[in-house]
């Protein structure tokens, strides 16, 4: 059988896929049926008998980690999610520098989660709660195997890597716009500075640290499952809960009535700090330097995609901030 490349139109890409399926076919004792490559290390993978997802590690204590990480979760009751396999292999699937694991598939819905709707925003919150009262059980047995999460920190560094990288953005987007998104940002991380004893208040999780659309995943059932914990660190759930706002706020046109009526929401957003945080554009600033450290901006669709993000509901983003600034004058 031929690997199936479905992402990749390079012919090293190929490739490497085609050496790839080569291994595993020497390595698993079933007949392998179907390959396809999802992303460059995460492959569908499907034998005679199973069907996985193959995911690559850099290194097999990454591996070992995930493996440890979800058993842990569903050990304590969150079970909305998947679990690591044993399959049958001759032995540890390595090749090429990359530890590779195998994960239980969860056959999709034919609808894919999105935040686009109430329903599914609200959904998603609830199983976020779930995931942050499950592993507050057992934060304390992780706090050395995980890294804490230094949220100031991290949006303090990218904030000086977005204007470091202005002589390139400012051909895409107007000075004026980006002169305030550098007011939202430094009038933000100023006030999470003033505030940032908050954040330690409540008892510390273990956050998701990756609250996209895409590791929401709904089964066929229509069963809601959190997935990818690549990014889990130790901290308060606010960080999480920050994340899942700026990834939401687009659904709803930056409308900060909209947002607090999730009771998750509605809660943090009582404390000047978590106000403070929500004016910060993390997505925008997040988004350009990726563009530019991958040298993506030579693919015209991704190009479009960031700037759009800028520019397309900058009007909306600046009442969304103008009312946060209010709010706390």
């Amino acid at each position: 059988m031929k690997a199936i490349n479905m992402s990749a139109n390079k012919k090293g890409d190929d490739e490497y896929y085609d050496r790839l399926f080569s291994y595993f076919q020497s390595q698993f004792y079933e007949r392998i049926t179907q390959f396809v490559p999802l992303r460059k290390t995460v492959i569908f993978l499907k034998t005679e008998k199973n069907t996985y997802i193959i995911k690559g590690y850099s290194t097999n204590s990454r591996l070992r980690l995930q493996e440890v990480f979800t058993d842990t979760l569903k050990k304590e009751g969150f079970t909305k999610t998947y679990s690591y396999l044993t399959p049958s292999v001759k032995e540890q699937l390595f090749f090429e520098g990359t530890y590779f694991g195998c994960i239980e598939y969860l056959p999709p819905h034919k609808t894919a989660f999105s935040f686009h709707t109430e329903k599914n925003r609200q959904e998603g919150l609830e199983l976020l709660e779930q995931f942050h009262q499950t592993t507050s059980l057992f934060e304390a047995r992780y706090r050395t195997l995980l890294p804490k999460g230094h949220l100031l920190e991290k949006w303090t560094d990218r904030f000086n890597m977005f204007t470091a990288n202005f002589p390139f953005i400012k051909y895409f987007i107007n000075e004026l716009v980006l002169a305030d998104m550098v007011s939202w940002a430094k009038w933000a991380l100023a006030g999470m500075e003033k505030k940032y004893r908050h954040f330690f208040k409540d008892p510390f999780v273990i956050l998701h640290g990756d609250v996209a659309h895409h590791n929401f995943l709904r089964d066929h059932r229509g069963s809601l499952h959190l997935i990818d914990f690549d990014l889990i660190c130790i901290g308060p759930p606010a960080f999480d809960y920050l994340q899942y706002a700026n990834r939401i706020l687009p659904s709803i046109d930056w409308s900060f009535e909209k947002l607090i009526k999730h009771n998750q929401m509605k809660k943090n957003a009582q404390e000047e700090a978590f106000l403070y945080a929500l004016a910060y554009p993390a997505d925008i600033f997040r988004e350009w330097n990726r563009l530019i450290r991958e040298k993506s901006y030579t693919d015209s669709v991704k190009l479009k995609q960031v700037t759009d993000l800028s520019i397309k509901q900058y009007y909306a983003r600046k009442r969304f901030v103008d009312h946060l600034q209010e709010m706390v004058k």
